[in-house]
């Protein structure tokens, strides 16, 4: 469990991969949607509760909670990148969570959207799909694609895709490990 974030809807914009299959744009990078700050200085999106995160959400229009859950088999290499920048278990946070390995919650409730390769850089997280040519270069080398919403339906193919990314170097320089993130909509406040 990576925990949970407060995302607006994004739209594909014309810096974007332009592979992509729809307009509409899922994500948990704030280089492609808008995120709604967890604490009041900003720094921090990331919610340890869908309660204190749906409180974040509620009166907003265009906003989801969306449930984060990193693989296990990656949290080491993650946790250490984390670490790197600063970002220790003991403050709590991402860090912490992947540290203690917290178990992804039941979400009986909550809608499946899928996986997004996403790669940690000093303090923020790049997708896949935010940097040009990147869709298509897994695409070629995999077979694996995006599907609705940018995001890859299948957890396999999202392994496969992002150690192929990883081991490719290619991206952005600072992104050295590349993980897919399930992406889970526990919340959704529709535009009215």
């Amino acid at each position: 469990m990576a925990g949970y974030l407060v995302a607006a809807g994004g739209v594909r914009v014309d810096w974007q991969e332009v592979g992509l299959p729809s307009a509409d744009v899922i994500s948990m990078s704030d280089c492609v949607v808008d995120l709604v700050p967890a604490n009041r200085d900003g720094w921090d999106d990331w919610f340890d509760d869908p309660v204190s995160a749906e409180r974040a959400r509620a009166g907003r229009s265009g906003l989801r909670v969306l449930a984060v859950g990193i693989d296990a088999t990656h949290a080491p290499a993650l946790l250490q990148e984390l670490v790197e920048a600063g970002y220790r278990p003991d403050f709590g946070g991402v860090a912490g969570r992947l540290a203690r390995r917290e178990a992804f919650p039941d979400l009986t409730s909550g809608r499946v959207l899928g996986f997004e390769l996403v790669g940690f850089d000093t303090g923020g997280w790049h997708t896949w799909t935010c940097l040009g040519g990147l869709v298509d270069d897994v695409r070629r080398a995999t077979g694996v694609g995006p599907g609705r919403w940018g995001l890859i339906p299948d957890e396999e193919d999202a392994l496969r895709a992002a150690a192929w990314l990883t081991a490719s170097g290619l991206g952005d320089p600072k992104v050295f490990s590349w993980v897919p993130a399930l992406l889970v909509d526990v919340g959704t406040h529709p535009t009215t």
